[in-house]
């Protein structure tokens, strides 16, 4: 079974955003965006996708990456 990879430090890397600005941005902690990063989630809320991707000026899937068969 295949799983999501979170790519939010690349997205994050590109825009030359730190995670204080993210957290400051988006309204969410500096923890739980650094579980983000690292991808040590199981779920993420619409409404933080949504936030994310405002401040970051991005879609979706520039974030969310689909990996089949757990390849990485």
């Amino acid at each position: 079974m295949g799983h999501i990879i979170l790519r939010l430090d690349r997205v994050m890397a590109d825009r030359k955003m730190s995670l204080k600005e993210l957290s400051d941005r988006v309204g969410v902690s500096n923890v739980n965006l650094s579980k983000m990063k690292t991808g040590k989630i199981s779920a993420i809320r619409f409404s933080t996708l949504e936030a994310i991707c405002e401040a970051l000026s991005c879609q979706p899937g520039d974030i969310l990456e689909y990996s089949p068969d757990g390849e990485q």
